[in-house]
């Protein structure tokens, strides 16, 4: 029985990959013309900015992040939106009384933008980002700290999530698992982590929760 649905933010509940890839883009052709393709690019998608950018140029790390910062700051309101459902499945969930949380490796500031754009907000009581966190995903350490602030137990937990980062953690954290199908990195990614389910559209969530008997 499920009582309580973690969810990552970027790729599971808001599009933001046309603002990622652009964001690392503008960063990585600043420094490199020419080096990085968009397939690059999606590679670095779903872990901490800081190893994205240490693998590139340990020395350069952190100019690039504040590159990278201040374009996705700048050009965040226009190219973010929500996925079809979510809006609407979160609320059901909220209603039916589920403890939900929010598991992601970006830093709060812009976190909190994306769930006040999308009016997400309010249905999160628990936001845990990559500020709140020593290990960030497939360690279990952020999902743990979501339990424990949600007063939930694993036994009745899920983590739902559109890369391998998410399945892994929810794994190492012993709660269900939940792939998105439409993830950035493609399905076969998704497919390869065996999560519990993989779904098509969020409203897939409430049979899964058991919402109305599904």
């Amino acid at each position: 029985m499920i009582k309580t649905i973690l969810f990552d933010l970027d790729g599971t509940l808001i599009n933001t990959n046309d603002l990622i890839i652009a964001s690392f883009a503008h960063t990585l052709e600043h420094y490199y013309p020419g080096r990085y393709s968009r397939r690059d690019i999606i590679s670095f998608i779903g872990e901490p900015l800081e190893d994205s950018f240490k693998r590139v140029d340990e020395q350069k790390a952190q100019d690039m992040i504040d590159m990278y910062r201040a374009h996705n700051h700048e050009y965040h309101d226009e190219l973010v939106k929500e996925y079809p459902h979510v809006y609407e499945t979160v609320q059901t969930l909220s209603e039916k009384g589920y403890k939900l949380g929010i598991v992601t490796t970006k830093m709060r500031p812009t976190v909190l933008m994306g769930l006040k754009l999308t009016q997400l907000e309010q249905f999160f009581p628990v936001v845990i980002t990559y500020d709140d966190i020593t290990h960030a995903k497939p360690h279990p350490e952020p999902i743990f700290k979501a339990l424990k602030a949600l007063d939930a137990e694993p036994e009745t937990a899920m983590m739902v999530g559109d890369s391998s980062y998410d399945i892994q953690a929810g794994k190492n954290a012993g709660v269900k698992t939940v792939g998105v199908a439409w993830t950035i990195k493609g399905r076969e990614v998704i497919e390869n982590e065996k999560p519990d389910f993989i779904i098509d559209d969020m409203s897939e969530i409430l049979s899964i929760a058991g919402v109305n008997g599904g």
